[in-house]
């Protein structure tokens, strides 16, 4: 379980804080196209990092339930290009379309619910794919492998959405809240008996927890989570396509969480920044078709480094830091009583 401390607390306001006037500092393109990228695919790797850090398993669902809430809001979008016959204003169709992952989501924990490591990346990996082709064959509601277009999102306070102000803000807010989702929920009995089924399912049952139940309930959570990040995606993309939930979006997404460092829910957000600024300077400078060996490359090099990511190495420097203030204050102290 994560403890906050309050030096970490401040420094996580003073984080969101300074997210806050990046708009006062940074052009519009790194706001939309870098930092709000990163945070709406940072949600989605926050669902994975969820279930693999607090509840002990490795879902590769994770952009599936994204693409259901994002396929959800594009049937029923009102500027849909070709426009469904679910059509209904955005207000509806957001809680709809989340709704709609958050049940995906414990379909996805009924079916593995019984499953573990590889056999349990095996099931979600098949479901993914078999959603995406599922899309692609679809043409009545799917639209096949055009996808469904237009889908730029309500208006706020007068403005379009796609202003990039405000898909910068809503990126940011939906973000914090469900970062803060997270690391209410750990806390909260349904959360501690999660990590305890995590450490041993089998004592935890025997002491009259259901298991399989709450394995379901945290893939629903996940969906949840996961769900804001595919509907604010569709937005960013303008719409959404089979292409965009196959099989590569899938493994980006965990590239993303493991990169990041999958200890600590900030992780994923950390793991969505690195990925989408290579993603946008890398492919220029060395191309496209190299990227993804580039990506490659990082990827093993982090593992091999640093197995919890980002974020664990940050965790041993800082820590390394400490002691070494620490060595230098006794030291220091230990000269002065001598003299």
């Amino acid at each position: 379980m994560i403890m906050m401390t309050n030096r970490q607390w401040l420094l996580t306001g003073a984080g969101v804080l300074a997210l806050l006037l990046m708009p006062l500092i940074l052009p519009n393109f790194w706001l939309a196209n870098i930092l709000g990228r990163a945070m709406v695919y940072g949600i989605v790797a926050l669902s994975l990092t969820f279930l693999a850090h607090y509840g002990g398993f490795v879902s590769l669902a994770q952009t599936m339930l994204a693409g259901v809430a994002g396929y959800s809001v594009a049937m029923m979008a009102p500027t849909a290009i070709p426009l469904g016959p679910l059509a209904m204003p955005y207000g509806f169709a957001i809680p709809l379309a989340v709704l709609a992952a958050t049940l995906a989501g414990a379909l996805v924990g009924l079916i593995a619910v019984n499953t573990r490591e590889i056999y349990l990346l095996m099931i979600t990996l098949a479901l993914a794919v078999g959603f995406s082709l599922f899309a692609q064959s679809n043409t009545q509601w799917f639209r096949g492998y055009e996808g469904i277009r237009n889908i730029v999102g309500p208006e706020l306070f007068g403005m379009p959405f796609r202003t990039h102000i405000v898909f910068y803000y809503v990126a940011l807010i939906m973000a914090v809240l469900m970062y803060l989702l997270v690391l209410y929920v750990v806390r909260t009995p349904f959360g501690l008996a999660l990590q305890a089924i995590r450490d041993s399912a089998r004592r935890t049952s025997a002491i009259g927890f259901n298991v399989a139940l709450h394995r379901i309930a945290a893939f629903a959570l996940a969906g949840f989570i996961a769900g804001w990040g595919g509907v604010l995606i569709t937005f960013y993309n303008i719409g959404i396509t089979p292409s965009s939930i196959g099989l590569w979006p899938t493994v980006a997404v965990l590239v993303m969480a493991v990169i990041g460092g999958l200890g600590h829910p900030l992780g994923a957000f950390l793991g969505a920044l690195i990925y989408a600024v290579m993603d946008t300077f890398a492919s220029t400078i060395i191309g496209h078709d190299r990227f993804n060996t580039l990506i490659g490359l990082v990827f093993l090099t982090i593992v091999l480094l640093s197995p919890d990511g980002v974020w664990g190495m940050g965790q041993r420097l800082a820590r390394g830091r400490r002691r070494a203030t620490t060595r230098n204050t006794a030291t220091t102290e230990n000269a002065a009583g001598e003299h």
